[in-house]
């Protein structure tokens, strides 16, 4: 039996929720649809959801020429706008509804590319009209949404905007693994050493600001998000590296961090052509070190669950 042939339940990251972080123009679209790539390759079921409130473009570079109608919508829109979608850090109330089944999801809001890559989005700001701008909803959305389909368990890869806001509005809790993209910039460097330490945080026990909050349940609810936060950790994956000086350098500047590298992605011009022409990411040169960095993943998924058992039997 071939790799693609397994069924993806069988596979340690089947029903695993992953964002992609990093700076504006550090390349996670460009890592989101590589990984989908090949986890694909590997026999999974892979979703993945297009979190950028601003960005476009990503439905073409996995090939799939219709983008599809916005989740924001399925629920009713935007508090700002009269919807029912309130901002996570206004009322952390989890979304009603939250539970996604692929098969009985209306066609409009999820389309997939000819090798069965599904997309959906989480929603837009660009044609919500004036004093509509905030993309808390959107947040809420991407936080809380669980994506299923009937016989399989997918994999959900989740394209966040750039910089840091997002992880700010507790979307960390909701995930098991957080990647961050690191480019040749001081500031993916910083942003790199920041999420490590969220994580961190979430994990040792801290709690969300909650001062603004209007009610005890509110405070309650927020509090219990991060209580019960599912992340595991944080993944680093170099990326648009073009030679060996380059990876070194950043190698030492994480390391001054006490960050370490799980991964890297080299340069591919052909990437950049692609999307500048608006066509499917191919990237074959890059194919071998998405895979290398696929298989850091699965250990560290691994590794965790390991874990988990032993602490079961010990306790």
């Amino acid at each position: 039996m071939n790799e693609t042939s397994h069924n993806s339940t069988k596979r340690i990251l089947a029903g695993k929720r992953i964002g992609v972080f990093g700076k504006g123009g550090s390349g996670k679209s460009t890592a989101v649809v590589l990984l989908a790539k090949g986890l694909q390759g590997l026999g999974y079921e892979v979703c993945v959801l297009d979190a950028d409130s601003t960005n476009i473009g990503l439905s073409l570079a996995l090939g799939i020429e219709e983008t599809p109608q916005p989740l924001i919508q399925y629920y009713g829109g935007m508090v700002f706008s009269g919807g029912r979608v309130t901002c996570p850090v206004d009322d952390p109330t989890p979304l009603e509804e939250s539970e996604i089944v692929l098969d009985a999801l209306p066609p409009q809001y999820y389309r997939q590319n000819q090798s069965g890559i599904t997309l959906l989005v989480a929603g837009k700001i660009g044609n919500q009209g004036p004093g509509a701008g905030c993309d808390g909803p959107i947040s809420k959305i991407t936080r809380d949404v669980r994506i299923s389909k009937h016989g399989t368990t997918p994999i959900t890869l989740i394209d966040f905007k750039a910089g840091f806001e997002d992880s700010a509005r507790g979307v960390i809790t909701s995930l098991d693994w957080a990647i961050v993209l690191v480019d040749n910039t001081f500031a993916a460097l910083e942003i790199a050493a920041n999420m490590r330490d969220m994580v961190a945080q979430i994990k040792n026990g801290a709690l969300p600001a909650t001062r603004h909050l209007e009610t005890l349940d509110l405070v309650a609810i927020a509090n219990r998000m991060f209580v019960e936060s599912r992340i595991k950790g944080t993944m680093f994956l170099l990326n648009k590296i073009t030679n060996s000086g380059m990876e070194k350098y950043l190698r030492t500047k994480l390391a001054e961090r006490g960050i370490e590298p799980d991964g890297i992605i080299h340069e591919d011009p052909s990437l950049s052509v692609a999307w500048l022409k608006g066509t499917a990411l191919e990237a074959k040169k890059t194919q071998r070190d998405i895979l290398d960095f696929i298989a850091k993943l699965e250990s560290a998924e691994h590794m965790h669950a390991a874990q988990l058992d032993l602490m079961h039997i010990e306790g």
